[in-house]
């Protein structure tokens, strides 16, 4: 009975820990969307539709990170889910709380502008709870995305340009960009996205590299691939802050292509992230 006292002991302690770090990586995480105007503004008019595709997104996105990353340490399944509702919750309660100390929640704010706030902040910051253990656990273990099978690579591109897109759309800067690219313009930032993207993955040495011993294909199963699932998030963020109502064609192309810019350099240092 003691020596199960003592284990049961031992890992309330490392869970407190863990949910420690996951308090920590969700205010690095999100403070810079918790301190934009943008974002205030969006959390009250973004359209419910749009906020409920937002979450059912995250919601996977946080299951599977939850499997290659890690609140704690713990796998399976059953851990997994856990692990998402608990950072989903860390994630709520520290947006809730940072807006209601900035002002920005009270009693002039209906019920409804309230969850659209929260909504908007909380799920960034419970992405920051997830990554909390990889980024400020002292000794953490690589993790399984070390041997993640071709799936679970792009699905760690695709987080890694979620994280760096999601921090940039929201602002007004991404849209006058666009705006005053001429077109060859923003064909050389495709291409210079594109190319910076494969030095990162292949060429440069960063820590958790993906090594290329057939370039050629490494290009097109990786790089270009890449490039595609940035533009992909790059839409998605761009519509669900509603960045592309009312453009024309070009503007549209000419914003996605300004937002994958940082949305594929994230892709290319997506395990340095994730």
């Amino acid at each position: 009975m003691t020596a199960r006292l003592a284990i049961n002991t031992s890992r309330e302690r490392a869970y407190a820990a863990s949910l420690g770090r996951a308090f920590g990586g969700a205010l690095i995480f999100a403070f810079p969307l918790l301190m934009t105007m943008e974002m205030w503004a969006l959390g009250v008019a973004i359209q419910p539709a749009r906020l409920i595709a937002f979450v059912l997104l995250t919601l996977p996105l946080l299951y599977g990170l939850s499997d290659y990353a890690g609140f704690n340490a713990r796998r399976g399944w059953r851990n997994d889910v856990f692990n998402s509702l608990s950072a989903l919750a860390v994630g709520f309660t520290t947006a809730a709380a940072f807006l209601a100390l900035f002002g920005l929640l009270g009693p002039d704010i209906n019920a409804g502008e309230a969850i659209g706030r929260i909504t908007l902040q909380g799920l960034p910051a419970a992405i920051g709870a997830t990554l909390a253990r990889r980024q400020l656990g002292a000794g953490a273990d690589e993790g399984a995305e070390d041997t993640a099978p071709y799936h679970g690579e792009l699905f760690l591109m695709a987080a890694g340009a979620l994280v760096l897109a999601f921090n940039v759309a929201p602002t007004e800067e991404v849209i006058l960009i666009g705006y005053q690219m001429a077109g060859w313009q923003i064909l050389l930032l495709a291409l210079i996205s594109i190319v910076l993207l494969h030095l990162l993955v292949f060429s440069v040495g960063f820590a958790g590299q993906e090594s290329a011993s057939h370039p050629g294909a490494a290009l097109f199963r990786f790089t270009i691939v890449g490039y595609a699932l940035a533009i992909l998030v790059s839409l998605f963020v761009l519509w669900v802050f509603g960045r592309l109502d009312g453009q024309a064609p070009s503007m549209m192309v000419s914003t996605t292509v300004v937002l994958a810019f940082p949305a594929a350099l994230g892709a290319a240092v997506a395990r340095l992230l994730v």
